[in-house]
Parts: structure tokens; C-alpha cells; sequence
């Protein structure tokens, strides 16, 4: 086991001054016929449909807004920054992190940078240098990765402890994986943001209920249970089975399945009535 500190790294430039966006939108007040003016129109033609009743919320600290966002200037450090405070709000337990690795692999990150791993670094880089973001190189059964933290008392504790190697990880290191799927990428997403934290157990029955139940089945059940307050997925997949044996409101259960999909076998698993012992 080793752990050593990442590299020096180039901080970004600080101060706010005349960024590209505000050469976008004068260029754009002067001459709407500009390539500018077309950026600005395609960026605000991407409508957004609002935030859900029940959405659970990121906390991110008030200093962040007070003294970190005026000095950030570089889009890609911004972006990593925010998302690194919201993947480290659904993590669990002490020392709590996210490692470069899981970064590498988080779908809506690598859209909101044109799948870019490239400026997924780089902001990582200007993050650490800046000291809003701790970084720390680890290896563990054989797996080396980064790790980041919020650079806070606590977290500044726990670098030197892991360091020292007075400190379990409390978790193993991921191993490289692909991006996931888009659908995925979406229920998982859709989970934490209206249940809670994703645990490996959870995630392993989300992937099978993919399997099991159309998009718009877990969706609304997802959301139903939000609404609800009855935030687990023990009631969402109760949800689930009562829709695939009553049918989810005038739809016909196990309607248009094969016999081989695995739905129809659910369907007729769960319809069979139960025997007294």
C-alpha cells in the first residue's frame, strides 16, 4: 500500500475580468447574425422541464458562492467542482470521497464537457490547485487511483491519516469501467435524486428491474414513492410487482410479451397464488 500526493499542478488564473461569456453576449447585442449570437441561441434552446415535487437537494456551502465562484474562470473547473460537491453529498460514512476513476465514469459530468476525460482532468487539476479540492494517490489490493475530497478541516484530517495509512478507506477502489448507459445512467440518477444515496445492493437490483420493467414503469414508480414520502426501494418494487400483477393503471399486465421476456416469467411468478404451508 502506498499513498503519495499528486504532482504539481498549474493553477488557473484568478480573477474575474472579461470572460468569454461576456464576449458572447456583447458580441451578440451588436450583430445577431454572428457566429457568437448562434452559441448563445443554441445554448438557451436546450429547455430545461423544471425540478421535480420531491427532488432531493445538494448542500453546497456558502463560501462557495461568496469567495470560490468569482475567481473561477476556466468552464472546466467550475463544472468539475459543483459535480464533485454533489457526487460526495451521495457518499456515506468516513473519509468520504470520490475517486478519479468513478469521476471517469459519471455520464452526466462527461456530457456537461463534451465527453471530454481531457477536461474532466484539467478541471480536476485546477480544483486541486486552487485548494478548493484535496487529492490524494492511493493504491489497494493491487488498484491505484485518486482521490478527492472537499477541502475542509475534516477532510484535510483524513488525507494525512490515509497518508499515514491510520485510515481505511472504508470501501475498495473501483475498477475502470465504460461510461454507463445513457437509460442507466438515468435511473441511477433518478434514484438519488428522489430516494437517496445508491448503495452496491441497490444499484445491483436497479440493474435487474432495468431488465425487468419498461423505462416508464420505473420512472413513475420512482417518483410515485418521492411523492409519497416513502423514500426506499423496497416500496418502489412493490410499486413494480403490483403494476406487472394489476396492471399499472388501464394497461393490461404482461400485454404484448413474449414468453421468454423476462417481464412475462415475473408476471407469471407473481400471479400464481401463494400456497399455505
Amino acid at each position: 500500500m502506498t499513498a503519495e500526493e499528486p504532482g504539481p499542478i498549474t493553477p488557473a488564473a484568478k480573477g474575474r475580468g472579461g470572460g468569454p461569456a461576456d464576449g458572447i453576449s456583447r458580441s451578440a447585442a451588436e450583430n445577431p447574425t454572428t457566429p457568437a449570437a448562434n452559441v448563445q441561441a443554441n445554448v438557451f434552446a436546450a429547455e430545461f422541464d423544471g425540478f421535480p415535487a420531491g427532488a432531493r437537494a445538494t448542500a453546497v456551502p456558502s463560501v462557495f458562492f461568496s469567495e470560490l465562484l468569482p475567481r473561477i474562470e476556466d468552464e472546466a473547473e467550475l463544472r468539475v467542482t459543483l459535480y464533485v460537491i454533489y457526487a460526495l453529498g451521495r457518499r456515506k460514512g468516513y473519509p468520504r470521497f470520490v475517486t478519479a476513476k468513478e469521476l471517469g465514469a459519471e455520464a452526466p459530468l462527461l456530457a456537461a464537457l463534451g465527453d471530454s476525460g481531457t477536461a474532466v482532468e484539467r478541471g480536476l487539476a485546477a480544483a486541486v490547485a486552487r485548494h478548493s479540492l484535496l487529492a490524494i494517490e492511493v493504491e489497494r489490493d493491487g488498484r491505484q487511483d485518486a482521490l478527492y475530497l472537499l477541502n475542509t478541516p475534516t477532510d484535510r484530517n483524513a488525507v494525512e491519516s490515509i497518508r499515514q495509512g491510520r485510515l481505511d478507506l472504508g470501501r475498495p477502489l473501483p475498477e475502470r469501467a465504460e461510461a454507463p448507459a445513457a437509460k442507466r445512467t438515468n435511473l441511477f440518477q433518478l434514484y438519488e435524486e428522489n430516494i437517496g444515496p445508491l448503495s452496491p445492493l441497490v444499484a445491483e437490483e436497479l440493474k435487474e428491474a432495468e431488465q425487468l420493467y419498461p423505462w416508464e414503469w420505473l420512472e413513475e414508480a420512482v417518483r410515485e414513492a418521492a411523492v409519497l414520502n416513502k423514500r426506499s426501494w423496497r416500496y418502489v418494487s412493490r410499486i413494480l410487482q403490483r403494476w406487472a400483477t394489476e396492471g399499472r393503471k388501464h394497461e393490461t399486465p404482461g400485454r404484448d410479451l413474449d414468453a421468454s421476456d423476462p417481464r412475462a416469467q415475473l408476471i407469471k411468478r407473481l400471479s400464481q397464488p401463494t400456497r399455505e404451508p
